[in-house]
């Protein structure tokens, strides 16, 4: 099971959790399961998220392998150049 860290401005979405369990392999079945677990995410989710896995940012990689012990950070999406 994958522990993903979210920003504190996501609390009031996720009943105060900034740590969410999932059980997921890769980094867009983690945010399906996000979206499960607490639906109050999915407009957040959908308008786009920036990733960080073991301290690398997927940059939209939904198929990027996640392990149970990997490091998931959920952040505000990253724009600009």
């Amino acid at each position: 099971m994958a522990e993903v860290n979210l920003w504190s401005g996501l609390r009031q979405f996720t009943d105060g959790e900034l740590v969410v369990k999932v059980e997921a392999n890769t980094v867009g079945k983690m945010l399906d399961e996000l979206i499960s677990i607490h639906p109050k995410l999915e407009p957040i989710i959908e308008a786009g998220v920036s990733v960080s896995v073991d301290g690398e940012m997927t940059a939209g990689a939904d198929h990027t392998p996640i392990q149970p012990n990997s490091e998931i950070f959920l952040l505000q999406q990253f724009k600009g150049g």
